[in-house]
């Protein structure tokens, strides 16, 4: 009996020992992809700040500007007034049909009956 008590102890702490030492390269496995991962991010991050220090450096009011009287004649363009915009009122919105609403709608003031209406 204690044979068998000894041979289950030991192919345990045999199988126990494979476990961890698979566990430990799983995991030291794990930590390179994550290192390589965050060095990914950085690279990234670094040609993310360098794209925006460039289109920052194309957009610059000056170059813009020069661009705009250089190619004034090719392009058409005209100065930018106050009359090429429209007014309020002459903008068409959608209609609302107050039968398309079907749940409950919410008010942002308290109503107190039609009799307190009639008094204002």
């Amino acid at each position: 009996m204690r044979s068998i008590f000894y041979t289950l102890s030991a192919l345990s702490i045999i199988a126990l020992a494979y476990w961890a030492y698979n566990e430990n390269y799983a995991t030291q496995s794990a930590m390179q992809r994550v290192d390589d991962l965050q060095k990914q991010i950085g690279e990234q991050r670094e040609k993310l700040n360098v794209l925006k220090a460039e289109w920052a450096y194309l957009n610059r009011p000056d170059r813009l500007r020069d661009l705009v009287d250089m190619n004034f004649d090719s392009l058409g363009l005209m100065p930018l007034s106050s009359s090429h915009f429209g007014i309020a009122d002459q903008v068409s919105f959608p209609r609302v049909d107050p039968s398309d609403v079907t749940g409950p709608v919410d008010i942002s003031a308290k109503f107190d009956g039609p009799q307190a209406e009639r008094n204002q």
